[in-house]
């Protein structure tokens, strides 16, 4: 029996592979070497090896100290994994390679209620509910929002500071210049930048627009900016206070440190993939997109209508030539 090289092999087939939604969501290593033995990932340090199947892997996120070797990468890509590059825990994004999701679904329905101003201001009014529960956004103008959410902002400020007997003169940051600041808003800052990366690995995983922000906009992470904003006041805020508190000393790498530390305690990420789905999806019992694991791939035609992708339509409707099922490519 001869065994085909990994260059003779071909591409497992979309029913070959473990349906998106049996996947683990998130699998994330450091501090060791990717290897491929057969068609499994290893993953080896000073400890020893484990083997991990690589058709159940949704993403796959890379920390600090990983080496990948091609024929992992080669793997992962045949089995439809995503893979990002991140910090420790996730709390900083460096790449990112494909989405968990081989369908389109999730960022058409982003792109589609972003582009409605209706919509968009629906979403925006949808994430102010999630950051802040005891209120109702419903019928808050978009200048309410911000003027709202920037007082709620200020006064979790002045309550976390008080709530550890730090001072606090207001937010002070100079783009660039982590130093300008005290303490307290050199960590505030840092555990900001923690949130951010987090947003963009879950926006990555998903193969959202992360320019098609809801509330933010004109950057190339806008979207990312939203869904980072989500988790300050909860999560990134009174930890930043608890760390200054505890010493004035090298905030920025404590902060992030102790940010790391409660991201996996909670398991944000997950959380963060939830409420994405639940602010760009019509519904809740719409079909998840993500689970989607099938090459579905169709031509748009007019008033909304979707045909099927792969045959020539000439005959069809230009009446110019026979056979409108010849296969077009």
């Amino acid at each position: 029996m001869t065994v085909a090289t990994i260059g003779q092999r071909g591409n497992s087939s979309p029913r070959e592979l473990t349906r998106m939604g049996d996947r683990i969501s998130f699998v994330y290593l450091e501090r060791c070497t990717l290897h491929r033995e057969d068609n499994a990932l290893t993953a080896e340090d000073a400890e020893g090896v484990i083997h991990i199947p690589s058709a159940t892997i949704g993403t796959l996120l890379l920390g600090p100290g990983t080496r990948v070797t091609h024929q992992a990468m080669s793997v992962l890509g045949d089995s439809g994994a995503g893979v990002v590059w991140v910090g420790e825990q996730g709390v900083r994004f460096y790449s990112g390679g494909r989405s968990l999701t081989r369908s389109s679904a999730l960022v058409e329905a982003h792109a589609t209620k972003w582009a409605n101003r209706r919509t968009r201001l629906e979403v925006a009014r949808e994430m102010y509910r999630l950051r802040f529960p005891d209120e109702d956004p419903a019928g808050f103008t978009r200048h309410e929002l911000l003027g709202r959410e920037g007082r709620r902002v200020k006064e979790c400020y002045r309550r976390e500071a008080a709530r550890v007997g730090l001072p606090w003169n207001g937010r002070q940051y100079l783009p660039g210049d982590f130093n300008s600041g005290d303490p307290a808003n050199q960590a505030v800052t840092a555990a900001a930048q923690c949130m951010y990366g987090i947003a963009q690995t879950a926006v990555a995983a998903l193969g959202c627009a992360p320019g098609l922000g809801f509330i933010h906009s004109g950057h190339e992470l806008a979207f990312v900016l939203d869904i980072a904003d989500l988790y300050k006041t909860e999560i990134a805020i009174p930890i930043a206070f608890d760390v200054t508190a505890q010493s004035p000393e090298d905030v920025g790498s404590r902060t992030r440190r102790a940010i790391r530390d409660r991201v996996n305690d909670v398991g944000l990420l997950k959380r963060c993939v939830s409420d994405i789905k639940q602010l760009l999806l019509s519904t809740e019992t719409e079909e998840d997109p993500t689970g989607d694991d099938t090459d579905r791939v169709t031509l748009q035609s007019d008033h909304g209508v979707e045909v099927a992708s792969g045959r020539n339509y000439a005959d069809e409707y230009t009446y110019t030539y026979p056979g409108s099922d010849e296969v077009i490519w």
